[in-house]
């Protein structure tokens, strides 16, 4: 009987023993392909040996040394790479263990920038519907995932603002372009500043992909550059979270390079330590660094293992291993072909509506009817289905519920590492069929 409370307590599920390359082997030695990377994290494979060396070295050296005593050269030499790989504005940095706690930095430190200029009536974050930020409380606060708010909204705060999620193939118009509906959606952004006050804001809040709660959201071209000029406009900052889609997820560093605008904070984690150490980081703007430096002299906000050494030293092998190996390239040119592959594959299948992406960020959306773009009765679980058919055939994918407004609709997202070649496309797409087909099969016997 296991002692740890698992995820689905009911479940004890598989014990892992190893992991090699893109692959995972359970306590049976039986084989499993990482398609998603856990949670958009393995960005490395498993048993890469930067990583691994790097944490031996530390931990020989300086495992842990508490921030408020201490700085040490694993963090300072991550943070200048960082900045050094971030355009301005962006070139400081607080790190933390975890996307959570790198977005709760990020809002608390956005709110004292504005303490230390003296907005002090500057109090609301807009996020955008079909969001997720965290699992703390403020970053449920912020978020939008319906199903994980749920259980705590008495305790979550009440002033939460959204506006519409840059979701195409659910919100576009039929008479509208592909520019039009974007910076339509954007403007929303406006509308909503004006609606709360542009003094009482703080600023916008957005994964520059959608990630997991939507599967997968790349913005079309023009919607972040109309909401970086709605932000400049009013004074308000713009926070980017790239939890998922950053650190070379989708083929640059930051992936909001790839739509010519930089942010006032962007928050990277899951792939920054490639699940060798959990690590996190909020990076903000010359003007907000200076705003607290030359002020109170005092970042309002710190956790026991801010700037932890081990896991500094890990993440700063795993950004050197992405450079020299040269794994931003492969994540273009594989990222193309999964895509590409994908499409040809399932493209036609009558219950996959939509295959969305970014680099090697994928999504899958499912319907009951591809004309119409009907989803599949909720009642059907079919991301649950389609979860534990993949792992009966060997895959490992990231699934989810309530794409479409948090009840309706059902995706699969895909985030293999970096490392991945034509073969581990193939295979990823063979056994992706295989297992839509068995889940589809297994929900129509139910119904009938």
């Amino acid at each position: 009987m296991t002692k740890i409370i698992h995820r689905h307590p009911i479940h004890t599920p598989p014990t892992a023993i190893r992991g090699e390359g893109v692959y995972v082997y359970d306590e049976n030695n039986r084989q499993y392909l990482d398609a998603c990377g856990g949670a958009a994290v393995s960005c490395l494979g498993y048993n890469h040996p930067a990583p691994i060396e790097a944490i031996r070295k530390q931990a020989t050296e300086l495992a842990y040394i508490h921030s408020e005593f201490f700085t040490s050269f694993t963090a300072e030499s991550l943070a200048e790479k960082l900045a050094d790989l971030a355009p301005a504005p962006l070139d400081h940095v607080v790190f933390l263990s975890g996307g959570s706690e790198a977005m709760e930095t990020a809002f608390k430190l956005a709110r004292q920038y504005f303490v230390e200029t003296g907005e002090t009536s500057r109090k609301f974050l807009i996020s955008r519907r079909q969001s997720f930020h965290g699992n703390t409380f403020g970053a449920l606060s912020i978020g939008s995932h319906v199903a994980r708010r749920k259980p705590y909204l008495p305790m979550l705060n009440s002033d939460h603002h959204t506006i519409a999620p840059c979701f195409p193939y659910r919100e576009q118009r039929e008479n509208e372009s592909t520019h039009e509906y974007g910076i339509r959606v954007a403007n929303e952004l406006e509308e909503k500043i004006l609606e709360l006050g542009a003094d009482k804001v703080i600023g916008f809040v957005a994964e520059t992909v959608g990630g997991a709660t939507a599967g997968v959201l790349p913005p079309v071209p023009g919607y972040l550059k109309r909401i970086r000029e709605i932000c400049d406009q009013y004074g308000i900052l713009l926070i980017l979270d790239e939890v998922m889609c950053g650190s070379g997820r989708t083929g640059t560093f930051f992936s909001f390079t790839q739509d010519d605008i930089a942010p006032d904070m962007v928050i990277l984690a899951k792939g920054l330590g490639a699940g060798y150490q959990p690590i996190a980081a909020t990076i903000v703007s010359q003007t907000i660094y200076q705003a607290v430096h030359g002020g109170s002299g005092a970042l309002m906000q710190s956790h026991t293992y801010m700037g932890h050494a081990i896991a500094c030293a890990a993440s700063l092998a795993v950004v050197n291993t992405i450079e020299s190996e040269n794994l931003l390239e492969n994540v273009r040119i594989q990222g193309k072909n999964l895509i590409a592959k994908l499409r040809s594959e399932l493209g036609s299948h009558s219950n996959v509506g939509d295959i969305r992406g970014r680099g090697l960020f994928i999504g899958i959306e499912f319907v009951s009817d591809k004309t119409s773009k009907e989803p599949l009765d909720p009642n059907f679980l079919f991301h649950s289905v389609l979860k534990r058919n993949a792992e009966r055939n060997g895959l490992m994918c990231y699934t989810g519920g309530g794409s479409i407004d948090g009840v309706r609709g059902n995706h699969v997202m895909l985030a293999p590492a970096f490392i991945i070649n034509d073969a581990i496309v193939d295979e990823i797409v063979e056994k992706m069929s295989q297992s839509i087909d068995d889940s589809m099969a297994e929900i129509t016997a139910v119904a009938a």
